[in-house]
C-alpha cells in the first residue's frame, strides 16, 4: 500500500493524542511506501511560526526518523490542482488531493471533504 498522510494525519503521529485510528496506524507501519508531502511541512511550519502548533522535534527530521518519504511538488501536481473541482477550498488540501491523485496515493485523513474527488481515503 501506498500513502500519502495528510497534515492532521502527521501532527497525530508526532503526537498520538488523540491517536489516529488503529486501522490507519497499522497501514502505516506495514505500507510499502509512507509519503508526507512538504506541502504539510509547510502548512506545519506556517502553524509553528504563529505560536498554533508545538512540535518539539524539527519536523523533517521527525519525518526521516520515521522513515517517512517527503514528496515534493511538482509541475504536474500544481496542474491538477487546477483541474480539481472546488469542493474543498483549503489549498493545501486541494495539492494533497492532487498529489495523491497523479501518484497513485490513499490520503491518510480525517477531513470528510477529501470523499467528494476521486481519490482513495484511509480514515484517520
Amino acid at each position: 500500500m501506498r500513502l500519502l498522510l495528510d497534515t492532521v494525519a502527521v501532527v497525530r503521529w508526532l503526537d498520538p493524542s488523540p491517536p489516529l485510528s488503529r486501522r490507519a496506524q497499522d497501514a502505516i507501519t506495514t505500507a510499502d511506501d509512507v509519503r508526507v508531502s512538504v506541502v504539510s511541512l509547510w502548512e506545519l511550519s506556517i502553524k509553528q511560526s504563529i505560536g498554533k502548533l508545538t512540535v518539539r522535534a524539527d519536523l523533517r527530521e521527525h519525518v526521516a526518523r520515521q522513515s517517512f518519504i517527503e514528496l515534493p511538488v511538482l509541475g504536474e501536481h500544481t496542474v491538477a490542482v487546477r483541474d480539481l473541482p472546488l469542493y474543498h477550498r483549503d489549498p493545501f488540501d486541494r495539492m494533497l488531493i492532487a498529489q495523491a491523485r497523479c501518484e497513485g496515493f490513499t490520503i491518510v485523513t480525517s477531513d470528510r471533504a477529501f470523499a467528494a474527488y476521486d481519490v482513495p481515503i484511509l480514515p484517520g
